[in-house]
C-alpha cells in the first residue's frame, strides 16, 4: 500500500469508529471513551502516514510528528505549512496534537460524562469529543487534499 493510500484508510477507520453507536447499558460510558480514544489513536497514525506521504522525496528515516512538526530540523514546504498551520492555536492541527498529547498521558482524552443532578437540566458548553473529531477530521481532508495537489505540483 501507499503512503497516500494508507493515509486514507486510517482516516477513513477513524471515521468507521466515531460511527460506533455506544448502547445504553452499563458499558456505554466506557464504550464511547473507548471510541473516541481508538478514533484519536487511529487520526494519530494517520497523520505520522500524512507525513510519510509529504516527505517521501526526501527519504527521511523517521516520520514522527514531534520531530517534523515541532522541530525545524526538515526544510520541505509541504512541513512548513503544517508547521504553520500547527503554531496557529485555534486550527485543526493545533486542536489535533493538543488531543494527542493528552491521549498520551495517563488520565487520557475521553472524559466521562457528567450527570446532572435529579431536579437540574444539564446544559453541554462544549462539544462532545467525537464530535470535536468528526469536525477536525473534515478540515484535515481537506488540508491534506490541497497539500497532495502542491506537492503534485512539484
Amino acid at each position: 500500500m501507499t503512503p497516500r493510500g494508507r493515509t486514507n484508510q486510517l482516516l477513513y477507520q477513524a471515521e468507521l469508529i466515531l460511527d460506533v453507536i455506544p448502547g445504553d447499558d452499563e458499558h456505554a460510558e466506557a464504550r464511547r471513551m473507548a471510541v473516541e480514544e481508538s478514533a484519536l489513536a487511529l487520526f494519530e497514525l494517520a497523520l505520522e502516514s500524512l507525513l510519510r506521504e509529504v516527505t517521501e522525496h526526501a527519504r527521511l528515516a523517521r516520520h514522527d510528528w514531534r520531530e517534523l512538526l515541532l522541530g525545524e530540523s526538515v526544510g520541505i514546504a509541504e512541513l512548513q505549512r503544517l508547521r504553520e498551520l500547527a503554531s496557529r492555536p485555534e486550527s485543526w492541527l493545533a486542536w489535533l496534537l493538543q488531543r494527542i498529547e493528552a491521549l498520551h498521558e495517563s488520565s487520557g482524552v475521553a472524559r466521562r460524562g457528567r450527570a446532572a443532578a435529579p431536579g437540574l437540566i444539564a446544559v453541554g458548553s462544549s462539544a462532545a469529543l467525537s464530535d470535536e473529531l468528526r469536525a477536525c477530521l473534515q478540515e484535515a481532508k481537506r488540508e491534506i487534499a490541497a497539500l497532495r495537489e502542491t506537492s503534485q505540483e512539484w
